[in-house]
């Protein structure tokens, strides 16, 4: 999770779920939409992801549970069938879209990490979605270019989920363009930064938020005027910004 900076003086207590990456400044509240919509309605197998997440040390990486049931009902909302998902980590995501989608479903899943992946493939295998997804180990930009030069991938995929690499999320974005039908949403993970991206410039960010946050900041201004895309940027999770293609 990212953090504007390393010191709680001061500051009311975040809350410390694990994935949290909430932006709600109500620790209080936060908790209330967890346990009074998002718990009760976690399937069991997300629920037992969730956990066993909970113990690996990059467990911030995770989706948190409610932007997770927010995917859920998005990819029911818009029918989805064929989909794609860049940055897998342990399969939180993965699993939420897999349980949404039909049988005959499919969502192709790209990370470099086979190894977190596989912390998560028993538990998709028990929910008995696994046959849903392709997992492909490896950088995505060269499997992307590879796509986009074959015609029948263009405008193939309903829905594309992008949590990777925040420096490569605009080239992601030039080259799935092509990929998302007309009337398909892609969906971009951490677009507010956990609040980062309008802190003062003398703001003590750690270093990672701030190497990462000059280009979420490009991803934003260049997605909003995208004439390709109708956008619209949500404070779930560490912010998410879904963009439904129209040309």
């Amino acid at each position: 999770m990212a953090t504007v900076n390393g010191s709680s003086e001061n500051q009311p207590a975040k809350h410390q779920e694990v994935g949290h990456k909430s932006l709600l400044q109500s620790d209080a509240l936060y908790q209330y939409i967890l346990e009074t919509s998002v718990y009760p309605r976690e399937p069991a197998p997300m629920k037992e992801l969730r956990e066993v997440t909970a113990k690996h040390p990059w467990n911030l990486m995770t989706t948190s549970a409610d932007e997770g049931q927010f995917l859920n009902m998005l990819l029911k909302l818009i029918n989805a069938k064929n989909t794609m998902e860049i940055g897998v980590y342990t399969g939180y995501s993965l699993l939420s879209t897999a349980l949404a989608l039909p049988e005959d479903g499919k969502i192709l899943a790209l990370d470099i990490n086979r190894e977190n992946y596989e912390i998560g493939l028993p538990i998709i295998e028990k929910a008995g979605v696994a046959h849903k997804i392709d997992f492909r180990e490896g950088p995505a930009l060269p499997l992307l270019d590879q796509m986009i030069q074959d015609e029948k991938f263009h405008g193939s995929f309903d829905f594309i989920f992008v949590d990777a690499d925040k420096d490569n999320y605009l080239n992601y974005h030039k080259r799935i363009i092509d990929l998302i039908k007309v009337g398909g949403v892609i969906g971009y993970d951490n677009t507010l930064w956990n609040g980062s991206l309008v802190a003062p410039p003398d703001a003590p960010l750690r270093k990672y938020v701030r190497y990462y946050r000059d280009f979420v900041l490009e991803l934003n201004k260049a997605l909003a005027v995208d004439p390709r895309v109708e956008i619209c940027q949500l404070p779930v999770g560490d912010g998410i910004t879904l963009c439904r293609r129209i040309s």
